[in-house]
């Protein structure tokens, strides 16, 4: 390295990251162990997740689907690298201002994580230690990188500027080292500190007082690539606002059932599993979902009805909404009517056969039969304040989404992907409406007629069902669309609309080459 290029280039702006990847370590470590809700990574992700405009958040969904929060956390890995170089060739050119910017950054995530933790003195602590940490050891290997390049000192001989050299390298080798295990060390501590996994795993559910009828073989068409009717727990889509998953051991969790209610009822988890439980197979979906999108999958929910525990405690005539929410602050709105009615809402705690997967909201979170998930399935709930719409808020209806969100009717076309071989094919997939239930699905090819296609059997109203339709494929390029008829009567829109504010409406449509 050239003295000149030590000086404003590539030397101090990898101090500044070596700087504040030890940082970043330090303020783990202490969250992981303090309070693993104020990760100053996890704050400043949350807050970014929280301010995101409605079409940035279906962007994000667009372009990385469920890893959505992977890719919000390379880019925050990106731009703090970026301003940690900054930083780095600051502190070398205009001491201590490279210093006083990452002290800074520290700060700012303090002040973040007090906000999103409600006010908890502690939740700044790991950001400020960061930040803290960050600035003496990017202040401290600049010295020392001047030193070792003989910058303070020019009068030194090579050999004498040894020892300095070898000084300098040690230690920003044990900088990097350091940052990088600490960070190792927050993930294992996360995990283990209070064990949740094996909690769960060690966890036998109640048998339902009410058991859901086996699954008919009949609501499969046995089609290859059309998705099965029942989701595989590791397949179902997750969309929540949670960049850290919330570790819930069961003994820890209750629920708070308060406002417009005659009495507050308090539910522990050892109450919830002493309950008469049922099973109920219900399709969830997401708002963000666009037409044809995957975002969608059908479990078998094992709970206690919600309108249960709202019977307990005395619901106010003038009430008109639920407002739940998660242990890691998230809200959500849901029309009252929906949980007291004779739909399957529950306060679940299985899928599947098997105690709810963590980052599905174990140990208990809400399903709710025909509305979105962002107004009904709230995971890691803990609060269930009765209100009424005009009164109270919810986290998306904030950033300008619709208050009930009920699920629209929607149909989409499984198979061909893409590319089929010509002659006697099949055109097949999903048809849906939650709590309404499907009665048709028909198909066109090319803008000809519409066709109908043969419905599988439905487990309920409240899943989603597979339809076929046999299809001479002739050579050359094919546009094919779906459309579904409501049990209700109701024809599928063909009006496109976005997700934002309240569901994607719109046929899907795909286009075939046959060869």
């Amino acid at each position: 390295m050239t003295r000149e290029r030590a000086r404003g280039g590539a030397g101090p702006g990898v101090l500044g990251i070596v700087s504040v990847l030890l940082g970043a370590g330090v303020g783990e470590v202490v969250a992981a162990f303090l309070l693993p809700g104020a990760s100053p990574v996890a704050a400043v992700g949350g807050a970014l997740i929280d301010a995101a405009p409605s079409w940035a958040k279906d962007t994000a969904i667009a372009w990385f689907g469920t890893g959505d929060k992977a890719a919000l956390l390379v880019g925050i890995a990106v731009v703090l690298a970026a301003v940690a170089f900054g930083a780095g060739v600051w502190e070398r050119r205009r001491r201590p201002f490279g210093a006083l910017l990452v002290a800074v950054l520290g700060v700012v995530g303090a002040v973040i994580a007090v906000a999103r933790s409600d006010g908890a003195p502690l939740a700044a602590i790991p950001s400020l230690l960061s930040g803290l940490t960050a600035a003496l050891t990017l202040r401290a290997l600049v010295a020392m990188g001047e030193r070792a390049t003989g910058e303070r000192s020019s009068a030194l001989s090579g050999a004498e500027a040894q020892p300095d050299r070898r000084r300098f390298l040690i230690w920003t080798a044990v900088a990097t080292a350091s940052g990088l295990a600490a960070i190792a060390v927050a993930n294992v501590a996360r995990t283990a500190a209070r064990n949740v996994e094996a909690l769960r795993a060690a966890l036998r559910l109640p048998a339902p007082a009410t058991a859901a009828p086996p699954v008919p073989a009949s609501v499969e068409l046995g089609i290859p690539g059309l998705a099965p009717v029942v989701t595989p727990n590791a397949d179902f889509y997750r969309i929540d606002t949670a960049l850290v998953v919330p570790q819930v051991a069961p003994e820890d969790w209750s629920l708070r059932v308060h406002g417009m209610v005659e009495r507050e009822v308090v539910l522990t988890w050892d109450e919830l599993v002493a309950s008469p439980l049922q099973e109920a197979d219900v399709t969830l979906a997401c708002v963000s979902n666009t037409v044809g999108g995957d975002l969608i999958g059908t479990a078998r929910w094992r709970g206690l009805p919600v309108r249960e525990i709202l019977a307990r405690a005395g619901v106010d005539a003038d009430a008109d909404m639920v407002l739940s929410t998660s242990i890691d602050g998230f809200t959500a709105s849901t029309p009252l009517e929906a949980l007291t009615d004779d739909r399957d809402a529950l306060l679940a705690i299985g899928m599947n056969g098997e105690p709810l997967p963590i980052v599905h909201g174990f140990p208990v979170r809400l399903v709710v039969p025909g509305l979105y998930g962002y107004v009904s399935a709230t995971k890691w709930v803990t609060e269930l304040e009765v209100t009424r719409f005009d009164r109270t808020t919810a986290y998306w209806t904030t950033r300008g989404w619709s208050e009930r969100g009920p699920i629209k009717l929607q149909s989409r076309i499984d198979v061909p992907r893409g590319s089929a071989p010509a002659g006697d094919t099949v055109i097949a997939g999903m048809a849906w409406q939650q709590h309404v239930g499907v009665r048709g699905v028909e198909v066109r090819v090319d803008g000809g007629p519409w066709r109908p296609a043969t419905l599988a059997s439905a487990i309920s109203d409240d899943t989603w069902v597979q339809w076929s339709l046999p299809w001479t494929a002739e050579r050359g390029t094919h546009d094919i669309e779906c459309r579904a008829i409501g049990a209700d009567g109701a024809t599928q829109t063909d009006a496109v609309a976005p997700p934002a504010p309240d569901g994607a409406t719109g046929w899907h449509r795909i286009t075939v080459s046959v060869a």
